[in-house]
């Protein structure tokens, strides 16, 4: 399965950019595609993966879910919705000079050990950061069908620090550098681009947070600098692909 996580790619971009001095220990959701490639995930055993070679990240036999990267401390999940978080926070509790940071959804925000696991962490005053990638939809049913309590409001019960926030990526960064060090979570509002698996939509989403953050860098002056960035990412990625498809016909 190919769960794609465009439309949310500030979320870790604003994390990872936090943490950058560091090198944590990354969990991420089945839409993790962004979280890899932000915390330095290789990229070619990536892309293999997604094409079901034998040289992907999980020999090409998994897909999306538990995609990882041991060398660089990005540990995939089985694909049991929230499994994760439990395993971030043992991941906390035997590395205690680590920095841990575990992304989930907010779908999995109502599964009874993600909540148990947010407990113990703050119970034991862990180094564990969880990040709460809030598009407000579980798979097509949107949160306020689904509950009527905040995730926030319950980590913040348990005795973890929260906060709540849209996912622009210098807001992002600016919390996970102000939280980092304790157990804390970040419900992180965003919008996925979109369905839960494939590549339709029934229209565009409230905002576009990509087309944003490339409009605020012209506004400071920085327009030609992001699009040669864009430029040169695009035609890295193109060559990827044809090279790796190339491999994939060949067999």
């Amino acid at each position: 399965m190919i769960y794609l996580s465009l439309g949310q790619e500030s979320i870790p971009a604003g994390v990872s950019a936090a943490v950058s001095a560091g090198k944590p220990w990354i969990l991420g959701q089945h839409r993790a595609h962004a979280t890899y490639l932000c915390f330095g995930g290789s990229r070619e055993p990536l892309v293999d993966e997604l094409l079901g070679l034998p040289s992907g990240c999980c020999g090409g036999m998994a897909g999306s879910p538990p995609i990882q990267d041991y060398e660089n401390r990005i540990l995939g999940h089985i694909g049991l919705i929230g499994d994760q978080v439990p395993v971030a926070t043992g991941v906390a509790l035997t590395n205690p000079e680590d920095q841990v940071i575990c992304f989930f959804g907010d779908g999995a925000a109502e599964e009874d050990y993600v909540l148990a696991a947010l407990g113990f962490a703050a119970s034991r005053n862990l180094n564990i950061l969880f990040v709460c990638e809030d598009n407000d939809l579980s798979v097509l049913t949107p949160t306020s069908v689904r509950r009527n309590w905040k995730i926030t409001d319950v980590a913040d019960s348990f005795g973890l620090e929260t906060v709540e926030i849209a996912d622009d990526p210098w807001l992002v960064a600016h919390w996970a550098n102000r939280l980092k060090g304790r157990p804390a979570l970040m419900n992180v509002q965003t919008c996925r681009d979109i369905w839960h698996v494939g590549t339709g939509n029934d229209g565009p989403p409230e905002w576009d947070r990509f087309q944003m953050t490339k409009d605020t860098m012209a506004k400071i002056g920085l327009r030609h600098e992001s699009q040669a960035i864009e430029e040169e990412a695009t035609a890295e990625i193109e060559e990827l692909w044809a090279k790796r498809l190339q491999i994939l016909f060949a067999n």
